[in-house]
């Protein structure tokens, strides 16, 4: 059985009974529309882990069953105790290691693309279980390998969470009955280029033993390969958020707090949208690919000066970046996945930070 973290919770069989509700999924908080912006670097990567449990996502219409093994502590009262075994995995159902902001959305839109199927989720807590019941999606803490094989499984967890993230990633392989997809989303902190040069799938990655953190994501992609899944590369991932203020959290408000920030100003970035991420996500796994490596990015890198000089030019922030002053720390890379959209038939729904500005908001 997977087991995230070093809490171990009793289980029972239970019968998970997710309301039918109505309604828009999204991101929701106050009333005021703002936008978060994340990029792969060390000071955000907390940031990244804890972004799914400061956000609540709205229920779209959804009524199903099935029965299976959480923790005692996820049951609400209107929700059973069952003896029985749980039932047979659908042909087209997903397991989502990790439902965070990118994991809900990838199951949303798997519910939305496949209505008669069931999706999964495997979690470190209870603590948004009824959230992802109100979802459709079905919550567990650990799963039994020998009971629990998916056609489809997505890992989206985060390496934050785990002193042993290949590990995880192994038992989350060995819950992939290998007929569908197994899909594990990493970012584009391998790629060994720090000069603003030009990178694609193919380009070299950093050689293991130079980077610690680079390490561990280089280390689960070769058990995800070796497994016959595929890799996901992403790029930066925003998203715009309504009713909810996350203070401090992603890069741009990283640099909108401190103003003036001793950084270099023409380190290039790559973004995607993380509604982008997740249609491209969903198209690989439909799609049923082996032992590839996909970048996901939106094909328009900037740097950091012109990234904030959109933000104070849209108006739509209520503070004012000042400058970055630094001038010797490592420049980024210039991310090319026409590959990856050729393969996979996929483009982005916002092909740009600056057009997401635009339309957004």
């Amino acid at each position: 059985m997977i087991m995230m973290g070093t809490t171990c919770f009793p289980t029972t069989n239970v019968l998970l009974k997710p309301q039918k509700l109505s309604g828009n999924f999204s991101i929701v908080c106050d009333n005021v529309r703002c936008l978060t912006f994340l990029t792969p670097k060390p000071h955000l990567l907390s940031s990244y882990s804890n972004l799914g449990n400061r956000v609540k996502f709205a229920s779209f219409s959804m009524s199903k069953t099935t029965h299976l093994k959480v923790s005692q502590d996820a049951l609400s009262p209107t929700e059973q105790s069952l003896s029985s075994s749980p039932q047979l995995i659908g042909e087209h159902d997903l397991l989502v290691v990790g439902p965070g902001v990118l994991g809900r959305l990838v199951a949303q839109k798997w519910l939305q693309e496949i209505p008669e199927c069931q999706v999964y989720g495997q979690t470190v807590t209870t603590h948004h279980h009824n959230e992802l019941i109100q979802m459709g999606v079905y919550p567990s803490l650990k799963w039994t390998e020998a009971t629990h094989k998916f056609p489809n499984v997505i890992y989206c967890a985060p390496p934050s969470r785990t002193p042993d993230y290949a590990g995880n990633v192994r038992l989350a392989a060995l819950s992939w009955n290998g007929e569908g997809s197994f899909l594990f989303t990493s970012s584009t902190a391998p790629y060994d280029c720090n000069d603003n040069g030009s990178c694609d799938e193919d380009s070299p990655v950093l050689p293991i033993g130079r980077s610690a953190r680079v390490d561990v994501l280089l280390k689960a992609e070769n058990v995800v390969l070796e497994f016959g899944g595929c890799v996901l590369r992403l790029a930066g991932l925003y998203i715009s958020l309504v009713m909810f203020k996350l203070s401090g959290l992603g890069a741009h408000n990283y640099y909108l707090e401190k103003g003036t920030v001793d950084i270099r100003p023409d380190h290039i970035l790559n973004l995607i949208h993380y509604e982008d991420a997740a249609s491209l996500a969903v198209a690989i796994l439909k799609k049923k690919f082996r032992e590839q490596i996909f970048l996901g990015c939106d094909g328009h890198p900037l740097s950091r000066q012109e990234m904030m000089n959109l933000v104070n030019e849209s108006g739509k922030f209520s503070k004012k970046f000042d400058k970055f002053t630094g001038t010797d720390d490592p420049l980024g890379k210039r991310l090319n996945n026409t590959k990856t959209r050729q393969v996979v038939g996929w483009e982005p729904e916002y092909p740009s930070f600056a057009r997401f500005l635009e339309s957004s908001l």
